[in-house]
């Protein structure tokens, strides 16, 4: 592969990339990029990166491998970066309009991701996850089943491990991947032996050229699919189900009706039989038991046993951030489900309530908000904060009491006053949290400080009524 060979298609650098160009330009320096580049030096690669606004930590790290780190080329200084390099990794997340993206295609340089660096290095099995909502608990399932089964399962992607740093892990017997569509849409083959989709709806379109591309870079989960290797996919999702490969095995999964991994007479049951009742799991709402199906699927198909899947998901506790509960005040439950930032999954968590003061907003991904109206029977009134609560609001208004709040602080308090004993708050913005929060877990947990706050002065009675 050479940066001058211009005209050459994704598709056929995939066919011909079996190992690893000698020089690579990385595009973008967090943290996934930085693990690339010191599993690149340790092979001896040439690598050269660039980055549009590190702070001191990111340059700090690209001295401490001895990198000369680009900051914000302009354009002609980052075509010349281009040019001089077989092949570019873009950071996941870097925006498909990135000038950089630009000047790859018009150079001829083929994208490619840590996926492709890994299938080159690595040989072990993998069992890849993605799909706009669910990825991280159903990837966190997955393992715990693998493990419960015998083998040394490791979760990595998109998550705190990279997956080219994971591989670096010489007991590790199978890697459990997160797959976003950032990863997967710069990868030229990525062939994971089970593939799990498990859902579809818009998202990231402030990364993403529209949703077209969006759904495109999902459907590359499937495409380089190995002989052998099993397709896990949501019965329930029609444009999953389009994309569902006719030449690999395949199993499906779903809550109700026919589906090869589905909940029968109150038993999460898969081709083999029975795995555990549902009354045994520790949380049972409509997206628990779709995420632990897929999960118990996709486990299963790179060698799970049944008792492993059993015991894994009886013992499952879902994360931090997740339907999280809270407090208890008055009647009235508190959870925090921060890391919804999407309308999908705002909509899969108000489903497993009868009726809940939802408290929503931050800064909308360039989604439509509409699609709360989904759950709006189960929504009794709706507190809106953020960049996005005028559109929020707008959203709700002719169906449900809205009000606005100023900050966190005022959207616990309206929402408490608005909650009838008996019935629930839930956090679930629906939109990222970055306008008012570094990230969704200090978004939760600012929520959850300011609930135990109202807690205590509640039992002080010094919560005015």
């Amino acid at each position: 592969m050479s940066g001058t060979s211009t005209g050459a298609t994704a598709e056929a650098m995939a066919e011909a990339m079996a190992e690893v160009p000698p020089s690579l330009l990385l595009a973008g320096f967090g943290a996934t990029n930085r693990a690339v580049a010191r599993a690149l030096l340790s092979r001896d690669h040439t690598v050269t990166a660039f980055d549009d606004g590190p702070d001191a930590a990111t340059i700090a790290a690209a001295e401490a491998l001895g990198l000369e780190l680009q900051i914000a080329p302009d354009d002609r200084r980052l075509r010349q970066l281009v040019r001089a390099a077989d092949a570019m990794i873009p950071t996941p997340g870097l925006p498909e309009h990135h000038r950089a993206l630009a000047a790859a295609r018009d150079s001829g340089v083929p994208t490619a991701s840590e996926f492709d660096l890994a299938r080159i290095w690595d040989s072990r099995p993998i069992a890849a996850v993605t799909g706009t909502s669910g990825k991280t608990t159903v990837t966190e399932m997955a393992v715990a089943a693998l493990r419960c089964s015998g083998l040394e399962a490791v979760a990595a992607g998109n998550n705190d491990l990279p997956l080219v740093a994971a591989i670096e892990q010489a007991g590790a017997e199978v890697f459990v991947v997160e797959a976003s569509s950032f990863r997967l849409a710069h990868s030229l083959r990525f062939e994971p032996r089970a593939a799990c989709w498990l859902n579809f709806a818009p998202d990231h379109l402030d990364i993403h050229r529209d949703l077209v591309s969006y759904e495109r870079s999902k459907a590359r989960l499937w495409r380089w699919l190995p002989p052998g290797a099993t397709a896990v996919a949501n019965r329930l999702d029609s444009t999953v189900m389009a994309h569902l490969p006719e030449d690999r095995a395949a199993w499906t999964f779903a809550q109700q009706g026919p589906a090869d991994w589905s909940c029968r007479a109150g038993t999460l049951t898969g081709p083999s039989g029975p795995v555990l009742g549902v009354r045994e799991l520790r949380r049972a709402m409509p997206h628990d038991l779709a995420n632990a199906l897929a999960a118990a699927a996709t486990a299963a198909a790179v060698g799970a046993t049944t008792e492993g899947l059993g015991q894994a998901l009886r013992s499952f506790e879902p994360g931090s951030h997740r339907v999280e509960l809270v407090a208890s005040i008055g009647g009235v439950s508190f959870y925090d489900d921060s890391k919804a930032t999407t309308p999908h999954a705002t909509v899969a968590a108000l489903r497993g309530f009868e009726a809940a003061v939802l408290i929503a907003g931050g800064r909308n991904k360039g989604l439509d908000l509409r699609g709360l109206l989904d759950a709006v029977d189960c929504v009794s009134s709706v507190v809106a904060f953020g960049e996005a609560a005028d559109e929020v609001a707008e959203v709700f208004a002719a169906d449900r009491p809205v009000r606005v709040a100023a900050d966190m602080g005022e959207a616990v308090e309206l929402a408490a006053s608005a909650a009838e004993p008996g019935s629930a708050v839930l956090l679930s913005p629906a939109c990222a949290s970055f306008d008012l929060y570094p990230s969704y877990a200090a978004r939760g947990e600012d929520f959850a400080r300011l609930v135990k706050d109202l807690a205590d002065r509640s039992r002080c009675g010094t919560v005015p009524s």
